[in-house]
């Protein structure tokens, strides 16, 4: 058998339990449980009788300092995760960092030049979504040309529908201090890393966001935002977490081809014959009578396709940390270096400040306004320090 790689997790909640399982179960082969850490006895009992063996921490740095594990995973709350990461590659361990890979970007530069400075060690971000045979084959598609360049793309994603017990349920859910911010920062994470890499990254942004719109909560739960690509690029994010009916929907439309990927299950590839201009400028005014007769057919300048592939639950987690593994054993390229998780942070950054400013912002805003705003937010609630 291979060498595996011995990984510590951070954080016994929702995320980390289903990793130790995953590892537990095989879904990793070159990866085992090297430590686990929560501050909550409770938990850490419940997790020595589920992995008899395995050891236990109440704290990271314990666990980091015992030697037991060469990589560690960081599922604790957003805030946390640029300290522990910096805190594990100080000790010479690899590093993979939950999304966000933080709330602001002043704190994600400084992980990533931390980062950056010991090149020797992996560093990755749990963007599973990126491990999704569909959305690869989509980017493969936009980035092969094959629906030419892009003009437009939009992406209505509210399929996050949370109740107020959702809310109520810890002290620091959807506030500035404890979480950071809302539906940007803690369900679409993923959309706005996916839509940047598969579209590429805004120039600025406008937003309308709602604060407690449908909850009783201080943080977003509906966001209308317009972002600007430059050269006339255009695109549309939607996302709430009050649309009990959800929609999941994603277009983009290219000069020679839309895609639409719907429920992000399947996509449909329309590719045309030409360039749109080309196809318009070789029709006179008979050509377009005919086509508003109802007698025309554009099919004869395009053709689609359907693509969909079946989704195992926990694949694409594990397969990110299977790749995380194997870039630690020989190099191979990671899916999602931790560098990149500071472009869906800029996104969410640049949207909040847009609609505390009422004014587009560009993607290179000024972070010590927005970390002063944010603080402004933070001593509001009276509940949290502020951040610096």
């Amino acid at each position: 058998m291979g060498k595996k790689v011995r990984l510590g997790i951070i954080g016994l909640g929702q995320q980390g339990s289903a990793y130790a399982k995953f590892i537990a179960n095989g879904q990793v082969p070159n990866m085992e449980i090297g430590a686990l850490v929560d501050e909550d006895p409770a938990k850490r009992e419940e997790f020595v009788a589920l992995y008899p063996g395995v050891l236990m921490f109440a704290d990271h740095l314990s666990m980091m300092d015992s030697g037991s594990v060469d990589a560690v995973v960081t599922c604790v709350p957003h805030y946390l995760h640029p300290e522990i990461g910096m805190a594990a590659l100080s000790r010479n361990l690899h590093a993979l960092v939950e999304k966000p890979a933080g709330v602001y970007t002043k704190q994600v530069k400084e992980l990533n030049a931390f980062a950056a400075a010991r090149p020797e060690l992996s560093f990755a971000i749990m963007f599973n979504q990126r491990n999704n045979p569909l959305y690869k084959r989509v980017k493969e598609i936009i980035d092969n040309g094959e629906i030419g360049e892009i003009l437009r793309s939009n992406w209505i994603i509210t399929t996050w529908w949370r109740p107020q017990g959702y809310y109520d349920s810890s002290a620091w859910r959807a506030t500035w201090g404890g979480e950071g911010g809302g539906v940007l920062v803690n369900q679409a994470p993923h959309q706005l890393d996916l839509w940047q890499w598969i579209c590429g990254v805004p120039k600025s942004v406008f937003a309308k966001v709602s604060y407690g719109f449908r909850r009783d909560i201080a943080v977003e739960d509906e966001v209308s935002a317009f972002a600007d690509f430059g050269n006339g690029v255009t695109g549309v994010f939607v996302t709430a977490t009050h649309d009990m009916i959800g929609t999941d929907r994603f277009e983009i439309l290219g000069d020679a081809g839309k895609i639409v990927v719907e429920g992000s299950k399947a996509a449909t590839v329309t590719r045309l014959s030409k360039k749109e201009r080309e196809i318009s400028a070789s029709m006179d005014m008979e050509d377009v009578k005919v086509l508003f007769s109802g007698e025309g057919n554009l099919d004869q300048f395009l053709s689609t396709e359907v693509i969909e592939f079946d989704s195992v639950w926990g694949e694409q987690h594990a397969g990110v940390l299977q790749n995380f593994a194997a870039n630690i054993l020989d190099g191979t390229p990671l899916l999602a270096p931790g560098s990149d998780g500071i472009n869906g942070v800029r996104l969410a950054n640049a949207i909040h400040l847009s609609s505390w400013k009422g004014v587009e912002v560009p993607l290179d805003f000024d972070e010590d306004e927005y970390l002063a705003l944010l603080n402004d937010r933070i001593r509001a609630e009276g509940k949290y320090p502020e951040r610096s």
